[in-house]
């Protein structure tokens, strides 16, 4: 605490921390940005990091520990992704290398702060999750590659159903307390769901009172709170309510159309603001700076620290999230320029590579994807009708043999070597079996060699989860596919 009050009392005699900030990041680039991370310049500032989370590079100078954890489907083995150097960005080539040619899922992603504030699969609430035991999904660990500093590295790609979620914090704001927050997202993925949020929540994951939570909230949900235009907008989510203001529902907000954004939010007692800026250029602007809305002094946050949903497990939103951070007590505007001069030093960029191999499948009729169940690589997961994403799930490659494949080493499969109007349609691996060829056909159907009848949406259905089947062809657009790169 003494040399940074030393810090601070230079940077009042005359030197901005912007200015610093300026100086880590001026000569040489995004390489000189790892002598500094954010979380060092909100301890200068005085409100220290008490959770930061990354998957594409360190938020301290020092830390050289690991970022995230990833499991691959082929032997449910882990393995640790970490650092190029304290300071630096993510490996991406031991992700690479270690999920090669199987399907891998983010598990674990570490706290650098110290304090042990992890995130890990959210295990359901008020909302359940899709798996059997009412928790959510992980994330596929290759759906979202980028570059940061001209290296390759990959975010937290959060698709309906997926979440992360930690209920026994340490540190983490309480009650009234103050605290701030930033998240660098992919201003380009999200949706009107409940609810893409990162940040402080109730720790019995249950919508049962008002002023729990205060959070990050991205996308362009209109329930609660909106803003100009169509959005997404940064907003707040404090329980029962997404804010963009003082006022409940609409607020003054503009759209925000950059591919990478920052979004902040901080709150004290009876007071709160958001700011947001592009996270490749430029500064922040301050969208909101002002009171709580009625009924929201004083809070009652309880510590608790989730990503990618709700407080109450709601988990129908979308979103893609880089890194983030909470801090203990209120930032001053000056710390936040400088954290986003270290966030645009540190050159977020879209990856160059395809993120995924194959097509996606895509319903005429439903417009939604050829989809495997939940991101399950087990033999008999369904194949359904789900929102086309970027996941591995729904990339799907034709090979020399009439099959579609998928993941790399499962095939869609007529369940049972079945021929019969209603047979399931799954994944198994693959076996070369006639009940796993398929014929792509100029017309739009996809017809199976053992059977010769249409991979068919059932009863017609355009709904997320509708089950695929074989049904005898009849040209109905539920018949109908199309193949997009």
């Amino acid at each position: 605490m003494m040399l940074f009050g030393s810090l601070r009392r230079a940077f009042a005699a005359g030197v901005s921390v912007v200015a610093a900030a300026a100086c880590l990041v001026g000569a040489g680039g995004a390489a000189r940005a790892a002598a500094t991370g954010p979380c060092d310049i909100y301890a200068t500032g005085g409100t220290p990091c008490v959770a930061a989370h990354s998957t594409t590079r360190a938020l301290y100078g020092a830390y050289n520990g690991p970022l995230y954890q990833v499991q691959r489907s082929s032997d449910n083995a882990t393995q640790d992704i970490g650092v190029l150097g304290a300071g630096g960005v993510a490996n991406a080539a031991a992700q690479d290398s270690f999920c090669a040619n199987t399907n891998c899922v983010i598990t674990v992603i570490y706290d650098q702060s110290g304090r042990n504030n992890r995130l890990t699969r959210a295990l359901g609430g008020g909302v359940p999750g899709p798996r059997p035991d009412g928790s959510d999904n992980f994330a596929d660990a290759k759906a979202a590659p980028i570059t940061i500093g001209g290296q390759r590295a990959y975010g937290v790609y959060i698709p309906p159903g997926t979440g992360y979620r930690n209920n026994n914090t340490n540190g983490v704001a309480t009650g009234d307390q103050p605290e701030g927050m930033y998240a660098v997202l992919d201003g380009t993925h999200y949706n009107g769901g409940c609810c893409f949020d990162y940040g402080n929540a109730q720790t019995n994951a249950l919508a049962d009172d008002i002023g729990i939570m205060e959070t990050i909230y991205f996308g362009n949900n209109k329930v609660w709170g909106y803003g100009d235009g169509n959005g997404p907008w940064i907003m707040m989510d404090m329980e029962w309510g997404l804010f963009s203001g003082v006022n409940p529902r609409y607020n003054p907000m503009p759209s925000i159309n950059h591919r990478f954004v920052t979004a902040i939010v901080k709150g004290e007692p009876n007071h709160w603001a958001i700011r947001g800026g592009n996270a490749q250029s430029g500064g922040l602007t301050n969208y909101f700076d002002g009171r709580r809305p009625n009924g929201y002094h004083p809070m009652k946050k309880e510590g608790a620290i989730l990503l990618g949903i709700g407080g109450d497990n709601s988990n129908t939103a979308r979103g893609t999230f880089y890194e983030g951070v909470m801090t203990s007590g209120y930032p001053t505007a000056a710390t936040e320029d400088a954290v986003q001069a270290n966030i645009t030093a540190a050159a977020y960029a879209p990856s160059g590579d395809t993120p995924t191999q194959g097509v996606q499948i895509v319903g005429a009729q439903s417009n939604r994807c050829l989809d495997v169940t939940g991101n399950s690589t087990a033999n008999g997961a369904q194949a359904q009708l789900w929102d086309c994403g970027s996941g591995t799930n729904q990339r799907w490659t034709q090979t020399s043999g009439k099959q579609l494949q998928v993941y790399g080493n499962k095939c869609l499969d007529a369940f049972g070597q079945g021929t019969a109007n209603g047979t399931q349609v799954i994944i198994w691996d693959c076996n070369g079996g006639t009940n796993q060829q398929w014929n792509v056909n100029a017309n739009g159907t996809i017809t199976g060699v053992q059977s010769g009848k249409c991979l068919d949406a059932n009863a017609a259905g355009t709904a997320n989860g509708t089950k695929l089947i074989l049904w005898s062809c009849n040209g109905g657009n539920n018949q109908r596919w199309s193949l997009r790169s």
